[in-house]
């Protein structure tokens, strides 16, 4: 959520409409507005959806009922929540093999099940079977009737729009289906990256009696409330850049005061339409520089150590190309066709784009529902730049986001309810920070601002069994957990990872750290399953 000023389009949310548009002549601009990126594999790995249909899942559907937690007669509804399931290695009921179920993301089901390979990876080794869930409002799974336009109609069908909600729709789901494989006593791990994570880490503490731990992912449950810092999200990004080339950075921080100029010069909008390749003649500085600072969060966020193909064509490190970019010395002083050659190692990776389209608004993936969730529950602190920042200075402002969310759907977004149902807050004073520092990489130190004793004393009262993954070049990691809490609640954090590295699919081309990283995760998994055993042969 970059700072409503006249220079950027009103409440930058990170609700973004992602767009699989390589492999046609004109590609689509990421909206401006901020949220998580989905998982990326390889392209030796990418999978059609009628090869992943046969190869990685079948689908089948579950009558899910409309409301949790209500009695009215409406809460009594039904509709198809749609899973996805793989039972090729699964040892059976019989043998109590586990389950291992992911806790869907804002999007389609499938999207998520055809690029999370860790599933996949381990499942054989556990002889689990796999299960993923798809968040009610997204993909197929539309409440009234499975009619999206319905669904999405107004607040009052968009009420039942929450993680809450969610979490709930995921117990009853899981225990249902043990019910009918005859597989009460399996043991079930949940798994999940990014909001995903943020599910699986709560899902853990509010059912407990589901699941016997969780694999949470770059799931930041810290950016919320004054306990992650507003500026935190765009230092690291900006710690991404300038630890591969201080020209880079410097360039990037220029550039945008370099575009304003330029458009209010005579013919300038028709030299930055040129410069950029952008397909019509209808550009505003708003949407270019929203262009090109989404390339560069989105970069940052999967600045992965292998090339990556699922939006578009990626190479592996690609801040690191980006700033070769940038500091190639075939381009001189030209600042914009710096900036242009950076941009296409995210956008055009591949050389198959002509031009860009800024204004395509297409949702592919079904991913219109985050803004609902940002505008109610999800109210995520990400906007703030201090002086240092690559982008330009710039304070969040909570009140253009209350406006927004009136103006769109009528209702105040309420900020405190996350920390109040999941936790985060002790003290009576709200404001009050822990400043962690954190080495990213032997670069210079940062800190992120994060009310960690809280958290802390939270989880460790109630909390076990949940693994937190942050890579330090992750964005988001800023409001993630990065210290173990207990012996039960453990933090792996590796500075050279990017948002749920972990959970893309292995590769021969992996390095180390990142091999390791897998290697404690599972070490960790299988002592909760054997401790499960342990318990319930003594149970019997």
């Amino acid at each position: 959520m970059k700072k409503m000023t006249e220079s950027r389009s009103p409440f930058l949310f990170w609700f973004s409409f992602f767009c699989l548009l390589h492999s046609l002549p004109v590609h689509s601009a990421k909206s401006s507005h901020r949220r998580f990126p989905s998982l990326l594999i390889s392209p030796g790995e990418k999978i059609s959806p009628s090869a992943g249909q046969n190869q990685l899942y079948r689908t089948k559907y579950f009558t899910q009922v409309l409301d949790h937690f209500n009695y009215y007669p409406k809460s009594n509804e039904t509709f198809q929540q749609r899973y996805l399931i793989n039972d090729t290695f699964w040892g059976g009921a019989k043998s109590n093999a586990p389950i291992f179920v992911y806790t869907g993301n804002e999007g389609n089901i499938e999207w998520f099940a055809e690029n999370t390979g860790f599933l996949y990876d381990t499942a054989p080794h556990f002889k689990a079977l796999i299960i993923f869930i798809e968040h009610r409002f997204y993909g197929k799974s539309l409440p009234f009737g499975g009619k999206k336009d319905v669904a999405y109609s107004n607040a009052s069908t968009l009420g039942y729009l929450s993680s809450t909600q969610a979490l709930a729709d995921y117990a009853s789901l899981i225990i249902d289906l043990k019910k009918n494989l005859t597989g009460t006593d399996s043991p079930v791990v949940v798994f999940g990256g990014s909001y995903g994570g943020m599910l699986a880490a709560w899902f853990r503490l509010k059912y407990p009696h589901v699941t016997i731990g969780a694999l949470a992912s770059s799931s930041p449950i810290l950016n919320f409330e004054n306990i992650t810092s507003p500026d935190s999200f765009n230092n690291i990004v900006t710690k991404d850049f300038r630890s591969e080339s201080e020209s880079c950075y410097r360039v990037i921080k220029g550039s945008w005061e370099n575009i304003k100029d330029t458009a209010k010069q005579p013919g300038g909008l028709e030299l930055l339409r040129k410069s950029f390749k952008i397909c019509t003649n209808n550009i505003s500085v708003d949407d270019l520089q929203n262009w090109l600072e989404t390339a560069y969060l989105y970069t940052a966020m999967t600045d992965y150590p292998t090339p990556s193909n699922f939006m578009s064509p990626m190479p592996a490190y690609p801040v690191k190309q980006m700033c070769k970019a940038i500091d190639d010395p075939t381009t001189g002083n030209d600042t914009f066709a710096k900036l242009y050659g950076a941009a296409t190692v995210y956008y055009n990776y591949s050389g198959t784009a002509k031009c860009f389209d800024l204004n395509d608004k297409s949702d592919p993936h079904d991913l219109g529902g985050w803004d609902w969730q940002a505008c109610t529950e999800m109210i995520m602190q990400t906007d703030g730049n201090n002086e240092e920042s690559m982008f330009p200075p710039s304070e969040w402002q909570y009140k253009d986001q209350v406006s927004y969310c009136e103006e769109t759907y009528g209702v105040e977004p309420r900020p405190t309810w996350i920390t109040t149902e999941f936790g985060g807050h002790l003290d009576a004073d709200l404001g009050s920070f822990q400043k962690s520092l954190v080495i990213v990489a032997g670069f210079e130190t940062f800190f992120i601002e994060v009310c960690v004793q809280d958290i802390k004393r939270v989880l460790r009262r109630f909390g076990s069994n949940i693994i937190f993954f942050n890579g330090l070049r992750d964005p988001w990691s800023g409001g993630g957990v990065l210290t173990n809490i207990s012996k039960r609640i453990v933090a792996i954090v590796a500075k050279e990872g990017a948002h749920h590295v972990d959970l893309r699919f292995k590769t021969s081309e992996d390095p180390e750290w990142l091999n390791d990283v897998r290697k404690q995760e599972i070490k960790i998994i299988a002592k909760w399953i054997s401790e499960y055993y342990h318990d319930l042969a003594d149970k019997h």
